[in-house]
């Protein structure tokens, strides 16, 4: 499985040798092997670099299982440096040469898919799932002590509750709550070691309401999306439904965040759009998050010595007076400099706002 830690290794990697990237997406559904192996073999005809090339190939064709759903393999053999990554998850075809990996297909993954807690929760406990880059690990549940229904009495509820739940006493409530608690603790403890970032809860409406409540604040204000499902769920069944809320989630929030970036923008408060303006505050080291539509990609010029970027046409840099040189793909370098920096990088996918708004633009530190 693909880690961050993965990330920024590949992210802090350069080279004075070219780096070689190659994304290939191996679904099952789309093709078999074979087809795979040949379309390598094509996207590889556009490279001249012998060496990785072969490392590539002998990768593909003799190590990788294909047991995922897309592959990436990252080459500079004069320095010794070869990384190759099974994804769960498809990825366009896509090849790559620069002076270091080109992360921009996996900044995508990794926001739309990446460090995801999954809780099924009934009355007597919780079954915990860890979703990232399309793969589901179960962790051990918990399973607290058993909820005996009465046949006779009067209705209780559990406090805060409006009326009470015929059958329930209060012995039943007070077991309810107290396996809440202790599913609470254990999915808390869960979410810190998995460095969680979006939350989604599958049960009855009035267990997650239940178990929601009881989450900390903090916690709460990560859950992205419920749904109704069964404590025995099969494995895919949880992964169908994670990849859903999920992305239901995450198109919602992108087209929140065009919206809130071209207001921003246009009151020239804390964030810029198009290309140069972008350019200028990942020279400045200013971008908190860059914000890009998917594809996107322009040529542009660098310098050589201090790697100010910019797509105006120059010789010499106005930062350092070094050479500048013309670069295929501005946007892989800035994606680049922002993750090193430790800023976000959100890749938008098919939004016209965004399009028109010059494909591309930050929210800005400062």
């Amino acid at each position: 499985m693909l880690t961050d830690q993965d990330v920024r290794e590949l992210i802090k990697f350069t080279s004075p040798h070219p780096v070689l990237s190659v994304y290939l997406s191996t679904d099952p559904t789309l093709g078999n092997k074979d087809s795979y192996r040949l379309r390598l073999r094509n996207m590889l005809k556009k490279v001249n670099l012998p060496q990785d090339e072969e490392a590539v190939e002998r990768y593909i064709m003799q190590e990788y299982d294909w047991s995922g759903r897309g592959v990436v393999v990252f080459s500079c053999q004069p320095q010794g440096f070869f990384r190759a990554y099974s994804l769960a998850v498809p990825v366009r075809d896509l090849v790559h040469v620069g002076d270091r990996p080109s992360v921009r297909v996996l900044a995508d993954l990794l926001d739309s898919y990446g460090g995801y807690g999954v809780v099924l929760v009934d009355k007597q406990g919780a079954r915990l799932f860890h979703f990232h880059l399309g793969e589901l690990r179960e962790q051990e549940g918990i399973v607290g002590e058993m909820v005996k229904r009465t046949k006779h009495g009067g209705a209780s509820s559990l406090p805060g509750a409006r009326g009470g739940v015929a059958g329930r006493t209060k012995h039943v409530d007070e077991v309810i709550e107290r396996n809440m608690k202790e599913a609470v603790d254990f999915a808390v403890s869960f979410f810190e070691q998995n460095r969680v970032r979006r939350i989604l809860i599958g049960g009855t409406e009035d267990n997650v309401a239940l178990f929601r409540s009881l989450l900390p604040k903090a916690w709460q204000s990560l859950i992205v999306g419920t749904f109704p499902m069964n404590m025995t769920a099969s494995h895919a069944e949880v992964l169908a439904k994670a990849m859903q809320v999920g992305q239901e989630f995450e198109t919602k929030r992108e087209n929140q965040l065009i919206k809130d970036l071209i207001t921003a923008a246009a009151k020239n408060s804390g964030a810029v759009i198009g290309l140069e303006n972008t350019l200028q505050a990942v020279n400045e080291d200013r971008v908190s998050t860059l914000v890009i539509l998917e594809g996107f990609g322009q040529s542009a010029y660098r310098c050589g010595q201090c790697g100010y970027l910019t797509s105006r046409q120059q010789t010499t840099c106005p930062a350092c007076g070094g050479e500048m040189h013309e670069i295929a793909d501005a946007v892989d370098f800035a994606v680049s400099r922002v993750m090193r920096g430790g800023g976000d990088v959100e890749v938008v996918h098919r939004n016209s706002e965004l399009e028109k708004a010059g494909m591309i633009g930050a929210f800005l530190r400062y």
